[in-house]
């Protein structure tokens, strides 16, 4: 059986908002016990930088190369950060899961890009890194995205099935975890991509705090059923999304909280038309990302769906957190030779074993010590766990460029 080790997990998801910073013991497998976490707000000015270039910047562009470097010092900073004062925490930690900052995802065109660079933040951190999750999967015909529903279903393993999980982050995703373990996952919307974006447009605040003009606002249906005419609301899971893939246009002459609630209510119908293609209805709907506090959103999805919605926090889980758990969680897996994502999850044509992982350069030189897991103590090829591929452009500082995409 193997071992629990602490891991660390970054996630910077398609609402832009920071870094999500979590750890956690685990074995890769049924074992997951969260010790905490924090989120790494982006200042203002490097959040409308990263939002520009994911609107205009080609991924070998030397502005996305710079803008990969930068984003990784700032991941690294924000677990110098958080690690200051667990000193012995940080000596123990195996290994860190890196998701870096979609910036394109279009898995149809064979292309999944997410800014970061692991090699040089396993040398800044002086501890292993795994990253570029998903392009292996992409490169076998998956979508690359999610690839949290493992996790949801490791936290879900001691409930009676079906149980599902509803992500509401910039893109909403759902899991369905059904009896024996079996899995099926895909994108259900765009969600506080669209939710901040209207509420930038018309006021400058980055969000509708605890949704309380959601609340207020009446949705437009038949602007609703005109996006759900789009062919992916046709398509079954698995699927994935795009954050460029839908914009806030089709609100265009509604106040402020009229479209907030039209584009809830967006999220709320397309929830709906995706369980009702799954196997069977879950016994309840858990929710997580930022989304689960815009109440307005809340509502419209307990007021469309004939399942119970309550949040993760109800499971004992932190909510803002989860993610970055997932990436702790699959970094474990990816050392342990274990898959990331299977064809019920992304449609790929077998499990696969994603991530890239990265050691710093002089192993032992670290509080970080030896880094057992890193060396396949634990089973799996090392040399498949160090997955070359076909070779990233180096960067402009000379070192590798992580791939600069999806969930």
């Amino acid at each position: 059986m193997s071992r629990p080790v602490l891991a660390l997990g970054l996630m910077s998801g398609t609402s832009m908002d920071g870094i999500d910073v979590a750890l956690l013991e685990t074995d890769g497998r049924g074992t997951a016990r969260p010790l905490g976490g924090r989120t790494f707000p982006y200042p203002e000015a490097f959040r409308k930088r990263l939002a520009a270039a994911v609107r205009a910047v080609t991924p070998a562009a030397p502005e996305a190369r710079a803008l990969a470097r930068e984003l990784t010092d700032r991941h690294a900073e924000a677990v110098e950060a958080f690690l200051a004062g667990r000193p012995e925490g940080h000596r123990r930690i195996e290994v860190v899961g890196f998701h870096g900052h979609t910036l394109r995802h279009r898995p149809r065109l064979g292309e999944t890009v997410q800014l970061g660079c692991g090699a040089r933040l396993a040398r800044r951190l002086g501890l292993p890194v795994v990253s570029d999750f998903r392009s292996e999967d992409v490169r076998r015909g998956g979508q690359g995205a999610p690839l949290v529903p493992l996790y949801h279903a490791c936290l879900l393993a001691h409930r009676p099935p079906p149980q599902a999980v509803l992500n509401l982050g910039g893109i909403a995703n759902l899991t369905w975890i059904g009896p024996g373990g079996a899995l099926r996952a895909g994108d259900v919307a765009p969600c506080n991509a669209l939710l901040d974006d209207w509420v930038r447009r018309h006021t400058g605040l980055p969000f509708d705090r605890d949704g309380e003009v959601t609340l207020r606002g009446r949705a437009d249906p038949a602007r609703v059923a005109a996006v759900l005419a789009h062919p992916f609301f046709a398509r079954p899971p698995p699927r994935s999304l795009d954050r460029l893939d839908f914009d806030t246009d089709f609100l265009t002459g509604l106040d402020l909280a009229d479209g907030l609630a039209t584009a809830a209510a967006l999220v709320a119908e397309a929830t709906a038309r995706l369980l009702a293609v799954l196997p069977a209805p879950p016994r309840r709907l858990w929710l997580t990302g930022g989304g689960r506090r815009n109440r307005g959103l809340v509502r419209a999805l307990a007021r469309r769906l004939a399942v119970p919605v309550a949040p993760v926090e109800a499971l004992g889980r932190d909510g803002d957190l989860l993610e970055a758990e997932a990436f702790a969680y699959l970094a474990v897996r990816v050392c342990r030779g274990l898959p990331t994502s299977l064809p019920e999850t992304t449609g790929v044509v077998e499990p696969v074993r994603g991530g890239v992982l990265h050691r710093p350069e002089s192993e032992g030189a670290h509080a970080g010590g030896p880094h057992r897991l890193a060396h396949g103590e634990e089973g799996g090829d090392r040399q498949d766990q160090e997955r070359p591929g076909p070779g990233p452009e180096p960067g402009l500082d000379g070192e590798p460029e992580e791939q600069p995409g999806g969930e």
